[in-house]
């Protein structure tokens, strides 16, 4: 599948080798990382498609290591010293051109990597199945464990070393408490203790592929919580419906955003969405792309989408695989409350996670 959509890329643009050095292309392609340090934007080596198969350009000190742990065999690995070239110059001196490349590369055009990555294909899919479940198991694991005088900080740390041990990396960790859960939609932790509620929202990744989940813990809730919770179940639910009619109708991102508008006002929180962004697309980033009230970007299936609507204080947020035939939400152990709910103005319901008491 990957070199079908390749070989069409390389043709439509009259070039003869596309590469990836960004963490998530590079991943995308050969499944493996190329991080060293999670602070850049550019691995340390470039994986490239020339429509034979894939090369892989690094230095010497990256080059055994990659080899033996992160490539398939049949990956060619170009070698350079590492004191000489950078990584780009290595490209350029091994690249067939004309050329594109999604980071800066002399002479190369730029790829838009996001739109070769989507809709997922079948293993895909069944990676993300089990990053999923793995990343939410985590997140309920520590939430089973929470007290009311825990701090943020401890939580947060929590939550990285549960994924860490099941070999998932986490680009996102955000614990809020009571009261600074109501004040910030991203709730970045700090020592303050949890109080009445907290809502725990994590990105994960694992082979390139992010989960993206929000549970809510409730220890003694204020009255205004579960409605407000149920407001944004609400809204995700009728994200996730839109989204599926937007696919099949060839419809764009934009579209979908009006159903999120509509749904904010049905519930009684109109213009709510102006307060944080509702997600998007998710797969090989974070978001592949965030809508926005003008955003033309395309809605495909079978695709991850990570809808995560709030209202003050409240937030409901899961990736879900939609296909042509629903909805299957990947971060969902079983093992969570979980409520049946009904989309605005559209005939689907989809299950969404509820609000836990300890």
């Amino acid at each position: 599948m990957r070199g079908a959509r390749l070989d069409e890329y390389l043709t439509a643009n009259d070039l003869e080798s596309v590469w990836f050095a960004r963490p998530n292309g590079f991943a995308w392609l050969t499944g493996g990382s190329n991080v060293v340090d999670r602070e850049g934007d550019v691995g340390v080596a470039a994986a490239g498609y020339d429509g034979d198969g894939v090369t892989v350009v690094t230095d010497n000190i990256e080059a055994p290591r990659l080899a033996a742990e992160e490539l398939d065999d049949g990956v060619d690995v170009v070698e350079t010293d590492w004191y000489a070239d950078s990584l780009a110059a290595g490209v350029k001196a091994h690249a067939d051109e004309p050329a594109a490349a999604d980071f800066d590369v002399p002479g190369f055009e730029a790829v838009d990597a996001s739109a070769l990555r989507q809709p997922l294909t079948d293993d895909d899919v069944e990676n993300y199945r089990e990053l999923g479940q793995t990343a939410a198991a985590a997140v309920e694991a520590v939430c089973d464990e929470l007290q009311p005088d825990d701090t943020e900080h401890e939580v947060a740390s929590a939550l990285r070393v549960a994924l860490s041990a099941r070999g998932i990396e986490a680009p996102v960790v955000l614990v809020g408490g009571a009261e600074r859960a109501q004040r910030y939609r991203h709730y970045t932790p700090k020592g303050e203790p949890l109080g009445d509620y907290a809502l725990l929202s994590v990105t994960a990744e694992r082979d390139g592929l992010h989960a993206s989940l929000t549970r809510t813990v409730a220890f003694d809730p204020p009255e205004w919580l579960a409605d407000r919770h149920d407001a944004a179940m609400t809204v995700e639910a009728t994200a996730l419906a839109a989204t599926r009619e937007a696919a099949a109708n060839g419809d764009d991102a934009g579209t979908v955003f009006e159903a999120v508008q509509d749904a904010y006002a049905a519930v009684g929180y109109e213009g709510e969405w102006r307060r944080h962004h509702q997600g998007g697309a998710a797969g090989f980033d974070g978001r592949e792309w965030i809508a926005t009230p003008d955003s033309d970007a395309p809605v495909t299936t079978p695709m991850g989408y990570a809808w995560n609507p709030t209202v003050q204080g409240a937030k409901s947020e899961d990736t879900v695989l939609v296909t042509e035939d629903g909805f299957e939400t990947l971060t969902r152990t079983g093992r969570w409350p979980t409520e049946e709910v009904e989309a605005v103005d559209r005939d689907a319901t989809v299950e969404r996670h509820a609000l836990r008491t300890p």
